[in-house]
């Protein structure tokens, strides 16, 4: 019988992020973002719902037949913990396993700009995180929370789905709900935090309308909300939640947003120079009170040149970074000018001047 233990353990052997399963291929591993084949015959459908149900419980595998998915974090006593994603793809059975560290990395381990620390010591308003799937915006969440829970007294309450890094209580009281588990909603828990005392709030991810509203509601009520969201930029990440609600009531959303959202950091991880590892790649907004105009009177278009003229105030626009990570030798020339927001006028970005360590 193929042993998941097995196929896990090579996946921490060779430094992958993630490992999948499907009918008709053999078992694959995601290494520095590329999909490598293990050299193993292709997996059958039997085999795959023999992993999957040797690793879920009664009720699990009778959610995944009603639903036809199934998300969940999954502990293995020896190798550590996994984030499992459980689906049906022609009828057959697939899975992604995602590897989750045991020790949440620090900011500093992350080499996350300097400016990322202040982000972190905010006490009220509405911080986002994004970037596409993969790019490590749930690790960056984790790392400003571990820095609060050493820093600060404060509470903090998370709702993830699932959870996949598990917070020690240090300075602070860390309270983790699962959806599904311990509560049935990301709005729902969301809406209950408010009555748990809380000074933090972190929200695995803002999928719906509901979720955002109640979260700009928590930020301008004082508490500091953290989240995630699937955008490319940070002008991208403005409209996006603008966008989510009916026309309306968008004009009452950017006079919302314009006072409580305080920060924007958007993720790229790139392949490195040397093609045997990856490089994070920032755009960081800080919402000065000139951002604030831009989203109250709507020119989300004009956020970009906010950012180049206020680069000394800690705002890093992606380009400058990129252009920063090729002039040190970290990332190519091709993946630099493929990952530009304005690859016309990248040319003529010289002598960055940002410094990419926190030291």
């Amino acid at each position: 019988m193929l042993s998941l233990s097995n196929l896990l353990q090579t996946a921490i052997s060779n430094n992958a992020s993630d490992l999948h399963l499907a009918v008709g291929i053999p078992p694959s591993l995601r290494i520095h973002g590329s999909i490598v084949f293990l050299d193993t015959p292709p997996l059958n459908n039997e085999e795959i719902e023999a992993i999957i149900k040797s690793i879920t419980t009664p009720s699990q595998w009778k959610k995944l037949q009603e639903q036809r998915e199934l998300e969940y974090s999954y502990t293995h006593a020896s190798l550590g913990r996994f984030r499992a994603a459980i689906f049906y793809e022609r009828r057959n059975l697939s899975a992604a396993f995602r590897l989750v560290p045991m020790q949440v990395r620090s900011v500093y381990e992350l080499h996350l700009p300097r400016v990322v620390l202040d982000i972190a010591r905010l006490t009220h308003g509405l911080v986002l995180i994004a970037g596409a799937t993969g790019q490590g915006k749930t690790t960056t969440m984790n790392s400003i929370i571990d820095l609060i829970n050493t820093e600060r007294r404060v509470r903090i309450v998370t709702v993830e789905d699932p959870i996949e890094f598990v917070h020690e209580h240090r300075r602070s009281i860390i309270l983790q709900r699962e959806v599904d588990d311990d509560t049935h909603s990301f709005n729902k828990a969301l809406v209950a935090s408010l009555r748990q005392d809380p000074n933090i709030i972190c929200v695995g991810e803002m999928r719906d309308l509901e979720t955002i509203s109640t979260a700009l509601t928590a930020a301008e009520t004082g508490h500091l909300v953290f989240s995630t969201l699937h955008t490319q930029s940070s002008a991208q990440t403005v409209n996006r939640i603008i966008d989510v609600f009916p026309a309306s009531q968008q004009n009452q959303i950017r006079l919302q947003l314009a006072n409580t959202l305080q920060a924007v950091i958007c993720q790229h991880l790139l392949p490195n120079a040397t093609g045997d590892g990856r490089v994070l790649a920032f755009e960081i907004l800080l919402v000065t009170p000139a951002v604030r105009h831009l989203i109250r009177e709507g020119r989300i278009e004009q956020i970009p040149n906010v950012m180049l003229t206020s680069r000394n105030e800690g705002m890093m626009p992606l380009d400058y970074c990129l252009r920063a990570l090729y002039e040190s030798g970290q990332i190519s020339y091709d993946t630099a000018m493929s990952s530009a927001l304005f690859p016309a006028s990248f040319e003529g970005i010289r002598n960055a001047g940002i410094d990419l360590s926190l030291l």
